[in-house]
């Protein structure tokens, strides 16, 4: 024998299975009304899948493509203003060693800034140097390579080779190849002539219009710098989330070191350098969350008026049941379960109907975006089985949870009128 409270459950839940898998209640005026709530949940399901794939995708995209151009972290001379005519340190003043002993630390590298201007024989164009040195990761760039190849440095002898954007090539009209050259305004006034290696883009315009790549000692012997002295460090990370962290932690080793001339180091993260771009990626959580909520709301009150009708439906079987001794609180067990059932059907549906134009999207690429105003040239997708599982938790307990209001109405049937109902 089964105690009783473990048997009483078991029939509720017997139940609410039975009048839910029941045929006849398609005929009945529940159906379709059931049905409509249940659609309603699959839709909200699914229009959140997509929501939280698109914002994140997005927000990732373009978070990458700014990293890309100036990594995590930046460790400049103190007194450098917002120009890339930057004041010098030497890359001897922090130890590489033990930036790298810092764990989330993945990569560090050097770089030069200097300002130009391309000339060609019909266009001229103003233009940032960006100086690297081997050991440089080129993974973003080979990443937005549309045309070329990157170039490569020896130790031994300069690169005359340049990697400029599609934005620069189709302005100035020049393909993979082709000579440049690059004047700077100084005393004396200097050039230098490239040769044009590979073309990227990144349809972020701010970065397309204004940077080259090049070789840094082309710049430390223009600012007639010694091979010691460079614009600053370059800090990648794995995680992003640990961005404030790290910075703080790449501060303790570095942020107390003086330059050669008596000055302090600045160490920034790519959030403060580019403050713009992140508070308008910030916003985009705040329209997830109102259409999270919206979504929630409209299933939660498409079960609310479902499991209404059910319980006015099954009025008849509630005066049997109190007749029979049942309180109202297992009464009320029966349609929570009955709704839970239905609801977990419309999550089913909702994950089948969300995952699959994920998917879609992020293999064929169907819906595009304007590169100009989103700096990407199709819809992104990050699909991730964490946010499906939060999404398909909170709203099976948002919705369940809403239920337990209008499950009320069952004390006030009285169990002698229920019976005579019809």
């Amino acid at each position: 024998m089964l105690p009783e409270k473990q048997t009483i459950l078991n029939a509720e839940l017997f139940i609410a299975k039975k009048i839910t898998e029941t045929g006849k209640a398609k005929k009945q005026v529940s159906g379709p009304i059931v049905n409509i709530a249940v659609f309603g949940i699959s839709l909200g399901l699914a229009v959140m899948i997509l929501s939280v794939a698109i914002v994140t995708g997005f927000k990732n995209e373009v978070r990458s493509k700014v990293i890309g151009f100036g990594s995590h972290i930046q460790i400049t001379n103190f007194d450098s203003n917002n120009s890339f005519e930057t004041a010098p340190i030497n890359r001897n003043q922090v130890s590489n060693a033990l930036l790298q002993q810092i764990e989330g630390i993945t990569h560090t590298q050097v770089y030069v800034t200097k300002s130009g201007i391309i000339k060609t024989n019909e266009n001229i164009q103003a233009i940032v140097l960006k100086g690297i040195e081997t050991g440089f990761d080129w993974s973003f760039f080979e990443r937005s390579l549309v045309e070329g190849k990157i170039f490569t440095m020896e130790d031994s002898i300069k690169s005359n080779e340049i990697l400029i954007s599609e934005y620069i090539a189709k302005l100035l009209m020049l393909t993979v190849g082709d000579k440049l050259t690059v004047y700077f305004v100084q005393d004396p006034p200097r050039m230098r002539q490239f040769t044009v290696s590979g073309i990227y883009k990144t349809s972020i315009e701010d970065f397309d219009k204004a940077f080259a790549i090049v070789d840094m000692r082309h710049l430390q012997k223009l600012n007639n710098w010694t091979n010691e002295q460079i614009s600053g460090y370059e800090i990648q990370i794995a995680d992003y989330n640990q961005l404030e962290a790290l910075t703080d932690s790449v501060y303790d080793v570095a942020g107390y070191h003086f330059t050669d001339d008596g000055n302090k180091l600045k160490i920034t993260h790519i959030k403060q350098r580019y403050p713009q771009i992140f508070d308008w990626l910030s916003l985009q959580d705040i329209n997830v969350w109102i259409i999270l909520a919206l979504m929630v709301l409209v299933a939660g009150f498409n079960m609310i008026s479902g499991l209404l009708i059910l319980i006015l439906e099954r009025t008849n079987m509630i005066g049997v049941l109190k007749g029979l001794g049942y309180n109202n609180w297992n009464i009320r067990k029966i349609f929570l379960y009955q709704s839970g059932f239905l609801i977990s059907k419309g999550l089913l549906w909702g994950n089948l109907i969300g995952i699959a134009l994920c998917l879609l999207q992020q293999y064929f690429g169907f819906i595009p975006l304007d590169e100009s105003t989103y700096y990407i040239d199709q819809v992104p997708i990050n699909l991730q089985w964490i946010h499906i599982l939060y999404l398909n938790l909170g709203t099976l307990i948002i919705t369940v949870s809403m239920m337990i209001f209008p499950s009320y109405l069952i004390t006030k049937i009285s169990p002698a009128k229920a019976i005579k109902f019809n």
